[in-house]
């Protein structure tokens, strides 16, 4: 599993909704693609159309409240996006961004150390994120368990591996 990244940081305030990631008329679709197209166009038009792989988003706190739609970080997982940093999230965001193995950070201070279109790098072994100017954010680490999920790619494919283990 890949645990360090470096990319362009696309910030977001604070609340940013899951209605706010994906609207509700993109829902009548599970295709992952049209999710990713859509991704925050309300609040950045210019985010799903210039993000790129590799890329981070670093928001304000209580990132991904509201309903718990899936589609959510089913979104910026299909763009690309290497992981979201925030001081807060929402938890069934939080849980469903893990699911799918979308690294979600809390990290808080983020918010005001980063700004937008800035390079940072991210460190998750260290809990680190180093910032444009120099400086060290620390971040909350991810429990064992966590870690087990985004290392297998995802729930579906560690209960499938853990499965065929007890098979055996």
């Amino acid at each position: 599993m890949q645990t360090h990244f470096r990319g362009r940081a696309w910030t977001f305030g604070e609340d940013i909704s899951t209605d706010h990631i994906i609207a509700g008329k993109y829902l009548g679709t599970t295709d992952p693609k049209v999710f990713a197209e859509h991704c925050l166009e309300a609040v950045d038009p210019k985010f799903a159309k210039e993000a790129k792989p590799g890329d981070l988003v670093v928001a304000g706190s209580n990132f991904g409240c509201g309903s718990s739609r899936e589609q959510a970080p089913l979104a910026f997982k299909h763009l690309g996006i290497a992981a979201i940093l925030a001081p807060s999230f929402a938890r069934i965001f939080f849980r469903n961004a893990i699911n799918i193995a979308l690294p979600v950070l809390e990290c808080p201070g983020i918010e005001k150390a980063v700004k937008g279109g800035e390079t940072i790098e991210l460190d998750m072994e260290k809990g680190e994120v180093r910032t444009a100017n120099g400086g060290t954010l620390r971040f909350k680490a991810l429990p064992p368990n966590v870690l087990e999920i985004l290392e297998a790619g995802g729930l579906v494919p560690k209960l499938k591996k853990e499965l065929a283990a007890n098979q055996s």
